[in-house]
């Protein structure tokens, strides 16, 4: 479905609106679809689609997932959450995650951005220099 320039702005403006202390308040995403919903404004399904795609690559920006090739103790997840609440700010949800396939070292992914420290990454580039 194509959405109007219109409908873009306006559900930029409604996503803006949607922040208190640059973070993504849940309750004001909720009252912001009700309202558009109830009062149903031209082009209000493009509005409303281009606003949940701005609410799902927030919430995706603001995520973090931690994966290990062992569980990590509570002293490594607080360094963890303190290293990027530094980079990234606060307000990071964190999932961390075990994965054996990683062998060794951590992989760190943070909305689009990915820290790769595992022993199957250094590998796989070694595999791909030769």
């Amino acid at each position: 479905m194509r959405i109007s320039k219109q409908a873009r702005r306006d559900a930029k403006v409604l996503f803006r609106a949607c922040f208190v202390n640059d973070l993504l308040d849940h309750a004001r995403v909720r009252d912001v679809v009700q309202k558009v919903v109830a009062a149903k404004p031209r082009g209000y399904i493009g509005i409303l689609s281009h606003f949940e795609r701005l609410v799902k690559l927030e919430l995706d920006r603001r995520s973090a997932r931690v994966e290990s090739a062992v569980p990590l103790g509570a002293d490594l997840q607080t360094g963890v959450r303190a290293s990027l609440g530094r980079l990234y700010g606060p307000g990071l949800a964190f999932d961390f995650q075990q994965n054996a396939a990683l062998i060794g070292g951590m992989r760190v992914k943070v909305g689009s951005d990915v820290y790769d420290g595992s022993i199957k990454a250094r590998l796989n580039a070694l595999v791909e220099s030769f």
